[in-house]
C-alpha cells in the first residue's frame, strides 16, 4: 500500500465534527509515561492500539502541542498504564497541564526506566520501534519488552464521559 496521501472529492469534516464521532468510540484510559534524565513525565491518552504480534507492537498518539511532547521524543523507553475504574483521579490529574503530574503518585521505575503506576490494571514498557508525525500528531510505536497485569474493572471513556461496563 501507497504511503501517498489519497485526497478526497469529498468536503472533509469539521474538527468539532471529527471530535464528537471519535468520542462514541468507547477506549480505556492509559497513562503514557517517560523518563527524562532522572524525572518522570507522563500524561493520559485515549489514543492506543495494539499493532503486531511477532514482534509485540503498540502505538499510542500525541498531538504537537502538549507540554511534554519534546521529553516524549527523546525518549528510548516509554511506558503505558492501563487505569482501572478506581484511578479516575490519576486520568483526570495527568490531563492536566502542569509539570510535575508525579508529585504524591505511587509509582517506580521498571526495568527500562520508564515510570509504571502502582495500581495499574496492566503496565506495558516499550523500546521506540518508530515515531512518525501524521497531521498534527506524532505517533509512537513501541516494541514491548516488559508487562504487568492486575485484576480489576477497567476505566472507560465514551461520548465525553467516564463511563462503567453493564453488569459491572
Amino acid at each position: 500500500m501507497s504511503s501517498e496521501r489519497a485526497v478526497s472529492p469529498v468536503r472533509a469534516v469539521s474538527s468539532d465534527e471529527f471530535r464528537r464521532a471519535c468520542g462514541r468510540f468507547a477506549t480505556g484510559i492509559a497513562i503514557a509515561s517517560v523518563n527524562d534524565a532522572g524525572t518522570p513525565h507522563g500524561l493520559t491518552v485515549s489514543s492506543f492500539s495494539s499493532v503486531s504480534l511477532v514482534p509485540p507492537l503498540v502505538l499510542f498518539c500525541l498531538g504537537h502541542l502538549v507540554t511534554n511532547i519534546e521529553e516524549f521524543r527523546r525518549a528510548r523507553y516509554f511506558s503505558l498504564n492501563f487505569l482501572g475504574e478506581e484511578q479516575r483521579h490519576l486520568s483526570d490529574r495527568f490531563a492536566q497541564k502542569w509539570h510535575d503530574r508525579f508529585d504524591g503518585i505511587a509509582w517506580h521505575k521498571g526495568v527500562t526506566g520508564a515510570p509504571l503506576i502502582a495500581g495499574a490494571l496492566a503496565t506495558m514498557e516499550c523500546a521506540l520501534y518508530q515515531r512518525f508525525t501524521s497531521g498534527d500528531h506524532d505517533i509512537f510505536v513501541g516494541e514491548v519488552v516488559g508487562t504487568s497485569v492486575n485484576d480489576g474493572a477497567p476505566l472507560i471513556h465514551h461520548a465525553g464521559r467516564y463511563r462503567r461496563l453493564a453488569g459491572e
